[in-house]
């Protein structure tokens, strides 16, 4: 397909995880349409023209739940358990591809250059979250843990692990929790 490019070394790899993350809260939140997947492709350098159609949709959201299990992994090895599994059962044998000289040489497991979206979706997606689980040794990212929100996140950085997707829903708990005892 035009413009994928699923490089998962290094930041490549932080790139595609939240892509991943950005991708399935997008799918899995209310009806998404095309446009709405689009501008999260395109926000993340997926090049026009992207021959995305509404008839991908169902697909990819089934995609978006089965990637969903490795975000709301509470340990590594249950992270790597989900990874495990979906790697048997949607990746193919790595292989090189330039897309005919639209993109530097980068690695696929999807089954070829013009596979369906939701195949390139999850084998993509968890060759970027297997690399960031092998490289940190943590889970490749989570869920957020306000009750009221619960979205993908990517786990990209050191130290202690993250608990919320943004800082929006940290300190809206935080006041909360304040709140409370008050």
């Amino acid at each position: 397909m035009p413009g994928r490019d699923d490089r998962p070394l290094g930041s490549s790899a932080r790139a595609a995880a939240t892509r991943a993350a950005d991708l399935v809260n997008v799918l899995l939140t209310g009806e998404p349409d095309v446009e709405a997947v689009r501008a999260v492709l395109v926000s993340h350098g997926e090049q026009e023209p992207l021959d995305l159609t509404a008839a991908d949709l169902p697909r990819l959201r089934e995609a978006a739940q089965r990637l969903r299990t490795v975000f709301a992994a509470t340990t590594v090895t249950a992270a790597a358990d989900a990874l495990n599994e979906l790697l048997v059962r949607h990746a193919r044998a790595p292989r090189l591809t330039t897309h005919e000289g639209a993109h530097p040489w980068h690695v696929h497991v999807d089954s070829h250059d013009d596979a369906p979206w939701d195949e390139w979706l999850i084998a993509s997606s968890c060759l970027a979250l297997a690399n960031l689980l092998a490289d940190r040794q943590h889970a490749p990212g989570g869920l957020c843990a306000s009750a009221s929100c619960r979205r993908a996140f990517a786990e990209l950085g050191g130290g202690s692990p993250r608990r919320y997707c943004s800082t929006r829903c940290a300190t809206r708990e935080r006041v909360a929790a304040h709140r409370r005892r008050e």
